[in-house]
């Protein structure tokens, strides 16, 4: 049996075999996604602090949202990138595996709040634009922001906790890319099924508390833009919201799959599928959704680019 003494267990992330090209190919894209991710959120987290035309709510809340994806990204990827890299299998510490679980949930519970708060901003500004400044109002950004900072934390301490005082006496080869809550669980002696039903509660609670706002607000919305009898009018009403909307069926679709389930310790092979999606495709996805399917933000990157241009010309 291996007791919880956390400075005797060590986990072996099992991550993914094959032959050396095989890992060493995976490395390569994942490599280039994680590059991609952190450079494309820098870049809507520079232009929204640096280009006056984005110092509006939504794109305030859009920085943190972006800022969120490098946080996750930088949690997962790092070690799974060594772990590719490595002959043997990567061994994380029993603090190493608290603190990568804890962080990878509170910024994703973090990062739900957020984007609940997004859709009803997008619920004001459509549905009531003339008191939009006066509701979502600069201290109120702020309050939700720091609400959404401390919630995604402080809901995660618990279930985090809890996970941790479990004696894993199977074994603590852990067949997955990361530490992920599920297959931890599943190294456990102990009966979970309490535990999975109480953390099952606790994703529907999340999830759902968010969605729901959510889903009310572009109920509103598509009903506001339909009743407007221009078809330009309608489209670019739409378009303050597509990206946003994009984001939200990539992102809860993945996170229902996962957690939303009353069995936590489900196949290696679908956690580690899932996981991959939002950890790695979903914030990889972001900075083109938010760019590609936003007008403003198009053209403050082709004004910023025409900037740079101009600049390296000039130089030359």
């Amino acid at each position: 049996m291996v007791g919880n003494h956390s400075g005797v267990i060590k986990f072996y992330i099992e991550g993914f075999s094959g032959s050396p090209e095989f890992r060493h190919t995976l490395f390569a894209i994942f490599f280039f996604s994680f590059f991609v991710t952190i450079m494309g959120n820098m870049i809507i987290i520079v232009i929204v602090c640096a280009d006056h035309r984005l110092h509006s709510h939504m794109y305030f809340f859009l920085g943190h949202l972006s800022f969120l994806d490098i946080l996750i990204t930088s949690t997962i990827i790092p070690p799974m990138l060594g772990g590719l890299l490595m002959s043997e299998l990567l061994t994380m510490s029993f603090s190493d595996c608290i603190t990568q679980l804890f962080l990878y949930l509170s910024f994703g519970t973090t990062e739900f709040i957020l984007v609940g708060a997004m859709a009803v901003d997008r619920y004001v500004a459509v549905c009531n634009p003339l008191r939009y400044n006066i509701i979502m109002n600069n201290q109120v950004c702020i309050s939700v922001v720091i609400m959404a900072w401390l919630l995604g934390f402080l809901i995660e301490i618990w279930p985090v906790y809890a996970t941790f005082q479990l004696p894993f006496c199977k074994s603590t080869f852990v067949n997955h890319f990361f530490c992920e809550r599920g297959l931890l669980l599943k190294l456990s002696c102990e009966d979970t099924t309490f535990l999975e039903f109480i953390l099952f509660l606790m994703a529907v609670v999340i999830l759902f508390g968010s969605l729901l706002p959510t889903l009310i607000s572009y109920t509103y919305i598509i009903s506001t833009i339909l009743k407007i009898s221009s078809a330009s009018g309608q489209r670019k009403a739409f378009s303050t919201c597509a990206s946003h909307f994009t984001f939200v069926i990539i992102g809860y679709g993945t996170c229902l799959f996962l957690y939303v389930k009353p069995k936590q310790t489900q196949a290696a092979e679908y956690n580690r599928i899932v996981s991959l999606m939002i950890s790695v495709v979903t914030p990889f996805l972001t900075p083109f959704i938010f760019t590609l399917r936003n007008d403003k933000v198009k053209e403050v990157l082709r004004d910023g680019m025409k900037h740079c241009y101009h600049l390296f010309k000039g130089q030359v």
